[in-house]
Formats: C-alpha cells, structure tokens, sequence
C-alpha cells in the first residue's frame, strides 16, 4: 500500500515531506511487533498513527483498545489496564478483565502515557519486558499478546528529568519513534486542511461553502496554530455557522484567531531561578550581558597598555580611548575605579587639557551579582528621586519586587 493510499484509507490530508516520513515509518513497522512511540503536540492528529500500525500488521484481526491514561484517575488506572479480583478493593463487587487482557493477540494504543503514575509505569514495564502481569487483588501471574503503541505531547526528556517518569520504561516504549509534525511545519497543508474543513461543515449544516479572499488566506498559512488541527478545525466550524457572508475577508478570519498573549522567545531558565522572579533574573542577565564583552576587552587593553607603556600614543586608537571612558562610567567612577587586578594609571591619551588622568586600576576584586544589582538599584532611585513606581519600571521589574530589593539591601 502506497502513502496516498493510506492518506485516502485513514483520511489524512496533507503533502508536507515531514507527515510523508511519518506515514512511512508507521508503515514500515506495522507488520512487525514493535514497541512505538508517537510524540507530537496536541491536536497534531497522533491518534491515527496507530491505527494505521494496527490495521496494516498481522493482528489486524484482533482487538484494537485504546486507553487515554490521562482521563483515568490515579487510584483506579491499574485496575482498568491489569483487571482487578472481586472484593479487592471497595465497590469490586464481581472480577474485571483489564485492557491486557482484553487485547491479547491484538493492540493496545496508550494515549497520554506521561501521564500515567510510577507504580503504574513498573507494571507496564513488566509486560513490555516478559509479558506478564497481575491483577489488582491477585497473586497470581497472567500473560498477554499485545502489541503496546504508545503517544505523549510531553517532553519526556523533561519528565524523566523532574522523576515523573522512568527511564528505562522510555527506552522500552521508544523503540521505533514518529514524529507527528505541528501545523506550523506543514504550512502547505493549511488550505488544504481548510477547504476540506469548510466542505465538510458545509455538508452537515446544509449551507454554502466558505471562501477566503487571498489576504485571508495568507493570514491563515502564516498563523501559529498553538492547537494544531484540532484549533484549525474548530474555527473552520465556527466561521462556517456564525458568518452569513460566505466570502470572508482578512478582517473577518482576524475575529476568530486568538492573539498570542507571549512573545515565543528562547529563555534560559536555570534550575535554580524555575518558579522564581523572572523579572529579577531578567535584571541580572541584562547586566551581565551588557557588562561581560566590554570587560573582557576593558583587559586586553590594560595589559596591552602595560606591555607596550613606551609607544601608547602611537599603539591606540581613539576607540579604544572611548571604550574605557564609557566602561568607567558604566561600571566605576574615580571614587570607585573597576576591579580587574593590574596596577596602572591611565594613558596620557585618555587626558585632555581641561581634565585630569582617570584614577588607577586597583587592587584584585570580583564584582558579585548582588553588588551589580544593589548599584542600579540606587543608581535608579536616585536618577527617578526616589519615585519607586518609575525606577521599577526602568530596571524592568515589578514594583513590589523593588520595594523588597530595597529593604534586602537595607536602601535608604
């Protein structure tokens, strides 16, 4: 069976490179008994990917179950998948056969499995190993045949991280991969995707069919779509119901999509700052940023200067001259000269007539984070005369987080 074969069995739409390697991976193993796992976010359209494996492998004639495991509570999810024994636990009031059992000789297609508890996971990865398992209540040891076809949007890299997931169960369950790619990466496909939509919805509410002028198309291709093809299906149907105009503009579609309330900007979020002030971390990487180049070649310049003391008018440039200049009047002043460790006065191309040589490099001394950030704070302060409101917003944190700056540092 060819690609678009399978695209016309499962009715999957789309031509995008990434959603052909998909189908082609999830055709290669179907007739084997290997373990999958599909990852992709939500609304991508996971669930069909094991249907295809199971409806293309030997065990197509047998059961096909498939188990959201985030929808099952914590306490009876064991109980659903392994079966339970009568009087095991309060309300089991006759003996259960679970999912296992249930499958055998066919497939089981584990939806949201990072949401399933340890305890659970153990259990599952007992039958991926051996087989076998226990019902709830039992002693005594089952076996099954069941093909296991996992999918998750989660990170599991970042579950595993945080203990919320086992590691050995990933690799037991990651044995062949797909990737399901977002909307956002099969830009080709969104007109497809809509016009089959709207030709859809028209059939079922018995109307005319929706049309998109081409400013409204381009609107649609270049939108983030954060819920994929479920978000892009649901306002499809929205437009198709709510619209008595069947042309529809770029303002009208504009009405129906959800503006990002968040820049989708790279963050480094270290272990230590997750669940802290961002805004005060933010203040510090600015800094520090800012600082950390002009510093480094602040450095090489002092210790050219001392090496070649002889030829400084002739070696330097003015640029170098003003870089310096703006470092001291960045990071110190004569009453607070920079700490870098060497022991010079200043260039004589960095006086002029009217103005005295800049004080001398000192003394060996690290600048720590809390002293960097103590001095914007006063620096602010006294810059906005002490209006909190106005030197908060300056450095770029909230107003509270100021006030507890100023009482950390003991700011008068």
């Amino acid at each position: 069976m060819t690609i678009q074969e399978i695209k016309n069995r499962f009715g999957i739409i789309g031509s995008s490179p990434l959603l052909d390697r998909a189908i082609d991976i999830a055709k290669q193993v179907a007739p084997t008994d290997l373990t999958v796992l599909i990852t992709g976010e939500s609304g991508t359209g996971k669930e069909v990917f094991p249907q295809i494996i199971h409806n293309l492998s030997a065990r197509k004639h047998g059961q096909y179950i498939a188990v959201n495991c985030g929808a099952i509570p914590e306490g009876t999810i064991d109980s659903e998948l392994f079966g339970h024994e009568k009087g095991s636990f309060t309300g089991a009031h006759e003996a259960r056969k679970g999912y296992f059992e249930v499958a055998n000789g066919g497939t089981i297609f584990l939806d949201e499995v990072a949401e399933m508890p340890l305890a659970t996971q153990a259990r599952l990865l007992r039958v991926l190993e051996s087989g076998e398992f226990i019902k709830v209540g039992s002693s005594k040891v089952l076996k099954t045949d069941v093909r296991v076809v996992a999918a998750t949007n989660v990170n599991i890299a970042q579950a595993i991280e945080k203990g919320k997931f086992r590691e050995d169960l990933y690799y037991r369950l990651n044995t062949v991969p797909i990737i399901v790619p977002s909307l956002r990466d099969r830009k080709q496909d969104i007109f497809l995707l809509f016009r089959k939509f709207a030709a859809d919805f028209s059939a079922k509410y018995r109307m005319p069919t929706i049309k998109l002028d081409t400013e409204a198309e381009q609107l649609l291709i270049n939108y983030h779509w954060q819920g994929n093809v479920r978000q892009l299906k649901n306002i499809t149907e929205q437009i198709s119901v709510i619209e008595k105009q069947r042309d529809i503009n770029v303002e009208m579609i504009r009405g129906y999509l959800p503006q990002r309330t968040a820049p989708q900007l790279p963050m480094v979020i270290s272990n230590a700052t997750q669940g802290g002030d961002f805004s005060e971390r933010d203040l510090l990487y600015k800094v520090l940023f800012d600082m950390k180049k002009d510093l480094q070649d602040l450095k090489k310049i002092v210790v050219d200067l001392i090496e070649n003391d002889n030829q400084l008018d002739q070696d330097f440039h003015p640029e170098n001259a003003s870089l310096i200049k703006k470092l001291y009047q960045e990071v110190g002043t004569p009453e607070t000269p920079i700490q870098l460790g060497y022991n010079t006065s200043a260039p004589a191309f960095m006086k002029s007539k009217d103005e005295t040589p800049l004080h001398t490099i000192v003394t060996e001394e690290n600048l720590s984070l809390h002293e960097i950030e103590e001095d914007m704070i006063k620096k602010a302060l006294t810059k906005h005369k002490g209006k909190r409101k106005n030197a908060a917003k300056e450095l770029g944190i909230s107003e509270r987080t100021l006030y507890r700056k100023i009482n950390e540092y003991s700011i008068k």
